[in-house]
């Protein structure tokens, strides 16, 4: 008989961390005792799970005794601080904020291209960010077969990978606009979302990229193990409620045609193909919203070059699930 193990979610009432706990209802994970912890604020709260409602208790460092996986959206700074505490009560942490994912000492997880990596965790292991776990989905099929030089891509992020607070804003914002309101309430994005779209995640640093599009050149080196990939990135947020979508122009080593890709990409994991555009089937954020799976589409050759090297896809992807909440539910199942 399998036997269960004791979960701990931090940041159980944010965005992810309700679909962490969803996802491990759906996928029913071997949990005995599930213990849900938040800010001093959510306390007292309660949640559903398998049909029995749990209390939230306060997230502090005595929260992890006899917890064997600790499944962490809570925020960076709350991950570095609560880091030590859980891992010395002899939990693995599974961290889906960016406070661990450039630490040579923790392992940078997709479960579809690297899950060896899990057997080299001293404790942590770093869940990717969103944009990138739906990117190197797509694309390490194809550098498999036949070795990524340079990738180029533009992103298309929903508002949720900002948070709940930023999906309020986008829903408020266009109610405003359509009611002819003039005075938009603009306090959790940079920028007007409602009908407008704006290429600005995170910070802009000294060399003109944002560290969102850094993340996606360093982590997408580290999970594929390609030191020398090129990546050049543009990020931007747009009017859209749930799910990332990317435009991906790839450089491969060796030819590789349309047709090769898509048998490629069919066996693949994690992977649905829509690449039909005659028939208007092609990936879309609000069909892959509440979706595992990383759609993948428009799948043709770079017509730019001279040789057959280059190849331009578009992929759509639920970043609260593939890219949070269910990569890291799939990484606790692999330990």
């Amino acid at each position: 008989m399998s036997k269960g193990y004791n979960i701990a979610i931090a940041g159980a009432t944010g965005a992810v961390g309700i679909d962490m706990m969803l996802t491990l209802e759906k996928r029913n994970f071997p949990v005995k005792n599930l213990r849900l912890l938040a800010s001093e604020r959510s306390v007292g709260k309660k949640l559903k799970f398998k049909g029995e409602e749990i209390a939230v208790q306060e997230l502090k460092h005595d929260s992890f005794k006899g917890i064997d996986i600790a499944l962490f959206s809570a925020g960076a700074a709350r991950s570095k601080e609560f880091a030590k505490s859980a891992v010395d009560a002899g939990a693995v942490m599974i961290d889906n904020s960016s406070a661990f994912r450039m630490d040579d000492g923790v392992p940078l997880v997709v479960p579809e291209v690297n899950p060896e990596d899990v057997k080299t965790h001293k404790g942590i292991i770093a869940n990717p960010n969103c944009s990138t776990i739906i990117m190197v989905v797509a694309v390490y099929p194809l550098h498999k077969a036949k070795k990524l030089k340079r990738l180029v891509a533009a992103t298309y992020q929903a508002a949720s990978g900002a948070g709940a607070k930023a999906m309020t804003e986008l829903e408020e914002q266009s109610k405003q606009v359509l009611a002819g309101n003039p005075n938009l309430s603009i306090a959790v994005l940079p920028q007007r979302i409602a009908f407008n779209l704006f290429p600005h995640i995170d910070v802009f640093l000294d060399n003109g990229y944002t560290k969102e599009e850094m993340k996606m050149t360093y982590e997408g080196r580290k999970i594929m193990h390609h030191p020398n990939l090129m990546v050049s990135c543009t990020c931007v947020r747009v009017p859209v409620m749930r799910a990332h979508s990317e435009a991906l122009n790839m450089e491969f080593e060796k030819d590789i045609s349309p047709e090769e890709a898509r048998k490629i990409l069919s066996k693949a994991p994690g992977i649905q193909l829509r690449d039909d555009p005659a028939n208007k089937i092609y990936p879309m954020p609000i069909e892959a919203s509440g979706m595992y799976d990383v759609l993948v589409g428009r799948i043709r050759q770079d017509i730019s070059r001279d040789d057959k090297r280059g190849l331009d896809m578009f992929i759509s992807g639920d970043q609260i699930l593939k890219g949070a909440a269910l990569n890291a539910v799939q990484i606790a199942e692999i330990l």
